[in-house]
């Protein structure tokens, strides 16, 4: 049997425990943390809160792995009174449907949008200008950047369509947060016979057993000394509150003026706020030396549009900035494909959602650890990688 060696404990390095486990792996996993889940973890009730805005896609390529090993059940779905509750901040003002500027591109999904152009001169030439900003700054519900306009046009693309297909919406939450789900992830572990061992930070990689580094990128580049690992990522202010729930508060806001973006996770799972309150998680993009409090400010602003009162309503509040930490960004010239590669080499493999796989958010965590595990455990490699 072969030994594994996972490094981090959040999403990738448990996926990719459980995934090198079921391909017949000895899997030991430390994570220097006292508890499991890394960015996948929440707060402790009352208020239940993930570390940013967190769902999972029911249309991706790895929901139905997850399921089937009720890793992420139950899991709720938009509920339809909240899914009318949909806002769009558009010219500073808060409407419930989407500006003709916004509809325009939708009858285009079949289009292609060019790898080597930023997507604002792309969008702009084939859309019209105010069509090509209120499409980028919608998707800094995905790129958490000031400016998604300044990426890969096809980059860009490619998520506005993933968000914008003609169907119920996808989004999933796990009941209890993402904490449920990291419960759950270690409890598979654990039964199939991963030794687990927190409060253990690892500073040297094991000589002989193949390893599995699922870390952030920043101590990846640490840990393996190699200067090279590195990406684009967003940088963005986030806040979440706990306010007393009135009736007609907003579910989810797109902020099309500022890229920023606001739900109400009280919403489809009620559990992870007392009675009578809402919990409400919000970003806002930071712009180049940007303060925090610059940034909770502009996120106030959409508050006041979304949830009336808020302020004077509030009876739990939290605040954080999210640096580098959001997920990989492609500029123009640049695909997944040009991210740090999985494989590093001697036994070596790297795991998170600024590597060289695809998907969007969390899911090239996701296909990151199961390509890595089935690598490190010597297993046949499933084509996880294949997607574009």
């Amino acid at each position: 049997m072969r030994k594994v060696t996972v490094i981090g404990g959040g999403l990738g390095g448990l996926v990719a425990a459980i995934a090198s486990a079921e391909a017949g792996a000895q899997v030991e996993l430390f994570e220097s943390h006292r508890t499991l889940g890394g960015r996948a973890r929440s707060t402790e009730a009352p208020y239940i809160a993930n570390d940013g805005p967190h769902v999972f896609y029911s249309d991706g390529p790895h929901w139905s792995w997850l399921v089937s090993r009720g890793l992420v059940t139950p899991a709720a779905k938009v509920p339809l009174l909240d899914g009318l509750r949909l806002r769009f901040r558009h010219q500073g003002r808060l409407r419930a449907t989407p500006p003709a500027s916004l509809l325009r591109p939708l009858g285009s999904r079949r289009l292609r949008a060019p790898v080597d152009q930023t997507f604002t001169s792309w969008a702009a030439a084939r859309f019209g200008e105010e069509s090509a900003r209120a499409m980028a700054h919608m998707m800094g519900v995905v790129a958490f950047d000031a400016d998604p306009g300044r990426l890969s046009a096809a980059f860009v693309w490619q998520r506005f369509l993933r968000v914008t297909r003609p169907a119920y919406p996808a989004a999933r939450y796990v009941v209890g947060g993402w904490q449920g789900a990291v419960d759950r992830l270690a409890a598979r572990a654990r039964e199939l016979g991963v030794q687990i061992t927190t409060d253990a930070r690892v500073d040297t990689l094991p000589a002989s057993n193949p390893v599995i580094v699922a870390t952030s990128l920043d101590a990846a580049r640490r840990l393996l000394d190699d200067d090279s690992l590195r990406w684009e990522s967003g940088r963005t202010a986030m806040l979440d509150v706990g306010v007393r729930r009135q009736r007609g508060d907003t579910f989810l806001v797109f902020d099309l003026d500022e890229a920023g973006f606001l739900e109400r996770y009280s919403g489809p799972d009620p559990s992870v706020a007392p009675a009578g309150e809402s919990l409400i998680q919000a970003q806002m993009p930071l712009g180049p030396g940007e303060s925090k409090a610059a940034g909770i400010e502009r996120l106030g602003r959409m508050l006041d549009l979304a949830l009336p009162g808020w302020r004077e309503r509030t009876t739990w509040q939290r605040s954080a900035v999210a640096a580098g930490r959001t997920g990989a960004l492609d500029l123009p010239g640049t695909t997944w494909r040009d991210r740090p590669a999985i494989d590093r080499g001697d036994g070596v493999y790297l795991v998170g959602d600024q590597v060289a796989a695809p998907g969007l958010l969390s899911e090239v965590t996701i296909a990151s650890a199961r390509h890595a595990a089935h690598l490190a455990a010597g297993a046949p490699v499933l084509n996880l990688l294949a997607a574009a």
